[in-house]
């Protein structure tokens, strides 16, 4: 059952599919409305589950399930991935690059390197301690207002900064 992403509780479970490239107005228009129709049907053992998704950035696709009535299970988590890969092919675009590091850069603009280009970005000082990334890894809706843009250090990618910068 669709719902609007807004009335998702805090405690819907998210998945976060990053693109390779920015999604032009008529790409966002066919997302909305397959994703629409498929959080409509989109069931667990035969039971609806309630979903919803979000377009952000105009390079993020976040599905959401509030999973206090039904969890969503191996299958239908299936089916959501089956879901992107399709959009993946019509769209010619990328949602599975786990190496694409997404940030905003001095002027808030949203940008993208690949991981293999981190050190390099940190040597030249484009991405700092203290540089807005996106980890992709948060979980449920109620992370993504203060857990999803924070600043590099507090992520996964500290590891890449010399200890005494951190």
């Amino acid at each position: 059952m669709y719902v609007t992403f807004d009335s998702m509780p805090k405690h819907a479970r998210l998945w976060i599919y990053q693109a390779d490239r920015s999604f032009t107005n008529s790409e966002q228009d066919i997302i909305r409305k397959q994703v629409a129709a498929f959080c409509e049907s989109w069931a667990a053992h035969s039971q609806p589950l309630t979903a919803s998704y979000a377009l952000l950035h105009e390079r993020f696709l976040i599905l959401a399930v509030d999973e206090q009535a039904n969890k969503a299970s191996g299958c239908s988590i299936d089916s959501s991935v089956a879901l992107i890969k399709q959009l993946e092919q019509a769209l010619q675009v990328n949602l599975f690059d786990r190496t694409l590091v997404a940030y905003l850069d001095k002027e808030a603009k949203l940008q993208t390197l690949k991981l293999a280009a981190l050190p390099q970005a940190i040597d030249k000082g484009v991405i700092t301690t203290e540089t807005l990334v996106f980890d992709n890894l948060i979980q449920l809706k109620m992370q993504l207002e203060n857990e999803w843009k924070v600043p590099a250090s507090q992520t996964w990618l500290k590891r890449y900064f010399k200890s005494e910068t951190v």
